[in-house]
């Protein structure tokens, strides 16, 4: 069962990865915000729920395994994109009605939860 963690580790890892590092910038590079922003608005809730579900997989899976390390770690990665996924109309409303300083503060959450994510992926990695 070892090698479904790891694979279900490293494909939110590679999600995530691929998400933040090429695609989100590449988007920004190629388009202007007004065509990129419709984009990013599908694609990250998109990202969040696969990798909560991707999550709650290893979740279930290391309680069938009996693996209590690896259930807290996939609970908390589920608990992330949980949260990353249920703020996003909060943060497309904070941005549509200019209200700069609440979409700063959710999207920097949603970024810190996801990084933290990653980092979790890569623990799983580690002590699988």
């Amino acid at each position: 069962m070892d090698s479904l963690f790891i694979f279900l580790a490293g494909l939110m890892a590679g999600m995530i990865l691929f998400q933040a590092a090429l695609n989100a910038p590449t988007i920004f590079k190629v388009y202007s915000e007004e065509q990129a922003g419709p984009f990013l608005r599908a694609i990250f809730p998109k990202l969040f729920l696969n990798v909560a579900v991707l999550s709650l997989m290893g979740f279930i899976l290391s309680i069938i395994g009996d693996r209590l390390s690896l259930q807290a770690l996939f609970f908390v990665s589920l608990l992330f994109m949980s949260i990353s996924y249920w703020i996003v109309p909060a943060t497309n409303k904070a941005r549509d009605e200019g209200r700069d300083k609440s979409f700063k503060y959710l999207h920097l959450l949603s970024v810190i939860l996801t990084l933290s994510t990653l980092v979790l992926c890569l623990i799983i990695l580690v002590v699988t």
